[in-house]
């Protein structure tokens, strides 16, 4: 006899047996499973500063555009996100579509990088991947995609350089960082920075982490891995878990004061939008942002919210100025199907429109 949830006995033990099957077979399938690859597309390197190393992506076959495209990912996490796997690859897609990708992996920050700035990123690493991509390619101005807090960084950089870039693609880019629904925002600016970094020096990758995950608690520490238990006699979808995991985990240390400066004047001060924002010897004026710029955002964007990113068609200088709004989450937008069928081909048709 079932009660009022419809849940008697049998359907208990029938759910018991199904876990103990499962958790049998999942035994098998995580003995078995082996090493797990992540970043697909076969690539090179061909500049480096310091640690940080700008990687040029081979196709199957040579690019068709002229302008080379280069990929500026944030600091907080491993850019191989846009590559990791074959059916998950924004890098595939676009090369797949002609484009010369490059993408900067900025490295893992040590004691010797303590006091990097805001500037030596952007006016040191950001701007020398860009001049060797002119001298490479022999153009004159690149195509930049810049993804999370890269985005940021692009911002700033094209505001700074605009007879550098192109074209300016943002993706999942926060630029209003005091929105209402800004959770994340909101934690930060009750920080005492100065304290902490001159506690801790380098930031620890473990601890934003922690933080990252505690946003969305229950999703993102068990909710996840109670669905493990669904996948773990279908060893593709197992080794597919484990490379988000390993990403999502793979959390390098902060520079210290790169860390300070962008928490005081981006997530406390809000300047990238209300001004007064300085790096190096550059004030930043958005309305310096002149090139036409696709600011892609994610519609459910727990770190980002839309909100945030749609700010930027407020301040932008550009007179050629779209959006592309994805159904999706922050992550969601790199990775899931639906991201892979919308999102290349509509970067890819935004600057064909736009070509030489």
């Amino acid at each position: 006899m079932f009660g009022p949830l419809n849940f008697g006995p049998e359907r208990i033990a029938e759910e018991a047996a199904r876990m103990q099957q499962k958790l049998g077979a999942g035994l098998k399938t995580l003995t078995e499973i082996g090493d797990y690859d992540y970043g697909c597309t076969p690539r090179e390197a061909i500049h480096q500063d310091g640690k940080a190393v700008l990687y040029r992506f081979i196709g199957e076959r040579g690019p068709t555009r002229r302008t080379p495209l280069l990929i500026s990912y944030a600091l907080v996490n491993r850019p191989y996100m846009v590559d990791l796997q074959e059916d998950r690859s924004i890098v595939r897609s676009l090369l797949a579509a002609g484009h010369d990708v490059y993408l900067i992996d900025w490295g893992y920050p040590d004691g010797s990088d303590r006091f990097m700035t805001l500037d030596d990123y952007l006016n040191g690493v950001l701007d020398g991947c860009v001049e060797a991509l002119r001298a490479r390619c022999g153009v004159g101005s690149i195509n930049l995609l810049g993804v999370c807090q890269g985005g940021a960084f692009s911002l700033c950089y094209a505001a700074m350089h605009p007879e550098k870039i192109r074209n300016l693609v943002t993706m999942v880019t926060p630029v209003d960082f005091h929105t209402p629904d800004n959770m994340l925002s909101h934690w930060c600016r009750e920080i005492d920075v100065d304290l902490m970094v001159d506690s801790l020096g380098n930031v620890p990758g473990d601890l934003m982490n922690w933080c990252y995950l505690t946003l969305k608690p229950f999703r993102l520490n068990g909710q996840k891995y109670l669905g493990l238990i669904d996948i773990l006699d279908r060893p593709e979808e197992v080794r597919n878990f484990l490379r988000m995991e390993k990403w999502i985990f793979d959390s390098p240390d902060q520079a210290g004061e790169a860390f300070r400066q962008f928490i005081r004047d981006f997530y406390q001060g809000n300047k990238l939008i209300e001004g007064g924002l300085r790096i190096g010897d550059h004030e930043i004026d958005l309305a310096r942002v002149d090139m036409p710029v696709l600011n892609i955002f994610a519609e459910q964007d727990h770190l980002v919210p839309p909100a945030a990113s749609r700010a930027l068609s407020r301040v932008v200088g550009s007179d050629d100025y779209s959006e592309l709004s994805f159904k999706g989450g922050h992550i969601g937008i790199y990775v899931s199907g639906r991201a892979q069928r919308e999102v290349p081909p509509a970067i890819d048709a935004w600057l064909g429109r736009r070509s030489e």
